[in-house]
């Protein structure tokens, strides 16, 4: 076997370097890429009259012809392969002849990889930003239809005040949309053509990088050609999107987990995203979500790893950046699957809408509307909030409830408050008397659902 860079050593490759450095398997998910970059790459050769018209020919003949074996899944690599470059390129040489042995003419594998990557985020992104549409649309929709359901909301884990379920889900919502936002980001730091900056320092044929760009659909061009070929912040982008994404499924898993144990009982999940015990019969355990809050740690660290590997590595090209498909493929895959498994669960998830409303019953939750009252009757906040601790204090000794007080207790304890106005604040009270924007004030949080149903249409 050959390699491309065999003319200037001596010995041939000891099995434990060829072991330790050949890439072929891993980048097989850059073939259709590697393909398209060649045909491009091929085209604009011809067009320069760097490679003649029957040669160009004969090149993207042999090229088509592969990249329809990798579309059906028939094309194979050997073991013997360097990487996906040299596999491309060895079989377009047998099939050809020759002519297959100038299609690396004003390239390098350097130029060519970092294309590659680029090509699979110019592709996979605008994939992940739509399973998050997917998913917030799934949201939404169940937002929708518990518009009306009232639910204890928590600070430090604790229950703070009532809130409508509807907006609690749509928090999610607004948290997955800055995702998308970044996976926006991430591939306008992509969509930047590499193909012509060779190993660094450009070449001396007369390469059109402006020609390639356009027909690989990118809208930009590099512009230092040390700095193409260095580039991995555009993977690290990726992966930060990535490990955002996750992070946020993670805490929904997280809610979800808790809200379906049977001593809570917010929420049944479906049985088909959960497994049982294999010696308690009376299990139902939240594996699938377990697992989306377990492989999220995955990508947060594959975060830590693609910034660790660039730190150490002077410009420009080195072999480290081999490993970034390492954390790039698995991470990109997760985060895909994660996002799927969480629209469709929400598909047939179900909230228990009286356990929550019973649930506000417990942790005083309407406390803070009672300082709110006192306020709006001329008596400073800070005393209002006093005033309101003394009642929620009573309630505790008394074990009871805050409407539960004595009328006369609370008259002597704080005689500006109107003991009927306790006894009728109920969570749904509560909710509705929240007015301003952005809150889980019904009318706030009907138009909530409209925007957001207009947004992701």
């Amino acid at each position: 076997m050959s390699f491309l860079w065999e003319g200037r050593l001596q010995a041939s490759l000891h099995s434990l370097a060829k072991a330790f450095t050949f890439s072929p398997e891993t980048d097989l998910k850059l073939a259709k890429y590697d393909v398209t970059g060649s045909i491009a790459h091929t085209k604009m050769l011809m067009e320069t009259g760097v490679l003649s018209r029957i040669d160009g020919r004969s090149i993207l003949s042999g090229l088509n012809e592969i990249l329809t074996e990798i579309k059906e899944g028939t094309f194979q690599i050997s073991q013997d392969d360097e990487d996906i470059h040299s596999s491309i390129e060895r079989q377009l040489i047998e099939r050809i002849g020759d002519a297959g042995a100038k299609l690396h003419t004003g390239r390098s594998r350097n130029d060519q990889i970092v294309l590659d990557e680029k090509l699979y985020l110019k592709e996979i992104l605008p994939l992940l930003q739509e399973k998050i549409r997917l998913f917030q649309k799934s949201l939404v929709k169940k937002a929708e239809e518990y518009e009306n359901a009232v639910m204890p909301e928590c600070t430090h884990f604790q229950p703070s005040q009532p809130v409508l379920l509807a907006h609690h889900l749509l928090a999610w919502v607004e948290m997955l949309d800055r995702d998308r936002r970044r996976f926006g980001y991430a591939l306008e730091l992509a969509d930047v053509s590499p193909l012509g900056a060779g190993s660094g320092t450009g070449s001396s044929f007369p390469l059109r990088p402006d020609i390639t760009a356009k027909e690989l659909g990118f809208h930009e061009i590099f512009s230092n050609s040390v700095d193409a070929v260095s580039d991995r912040d555009f993977i690290a982008d990726a992966l930060v999107a990535c490990a955002s994404t996750m992070t946020h499924l993670s805490r929904f898993a997280e809610e979800l987990i808790l809200w379906s144990n049977p001593l809570i009982g917010f929420v049944s999940l479906p049985d088909e995203f959960c497994t049982g015990s294999s010696i308690m019969p009376q299990k139902k355990n939240p594996d699938v979500l377990e697992l989306i809050r377990g492989k999220s740690a995955r990508v947060i660290s594959a975060v830590s790893g693609i910034f660790t590997l660039m730190k150490g590595t002077a410009l420009s090209y080195n072999r480290d950046f081999q490993e970034d498909k390492e954390y790039l493929f698995p991470s990109v895959e997760t985060t895909a699957l994660s996002l799927e498994i969480f629209a469709a669960l929400f598909d047939s998830i179900t909230f228990d809408t009286n356990a929550m409303e019973k649930a506000c019953e417990k942790g005083y939750l309407t406390a803070t509307d009672i300082a709110e009252n006192l306020t709006k009757q001329g008596i400073p906040f800070r005393k209002a909030h006093h005033a309101a601790g003394i009642l929620v204090r009573r309630a505790i000794e008394k074990k009871s409830t805050l409407a539960n007080l004595d009328p006369k207790e609370i008259h002597s304890l704080v005689p500006e408050i109107s003991p009927e106005f306790i006894a009728e604040l109920t969570a749904k009270k509560s909710v509705s008397l929240k007015a301003s924007p952005g809150g889980t004030g019904p009318h706030h949080v009907a138009q909530e659902i409209l925007q957001w149903k207009k947004r992701l249409q």
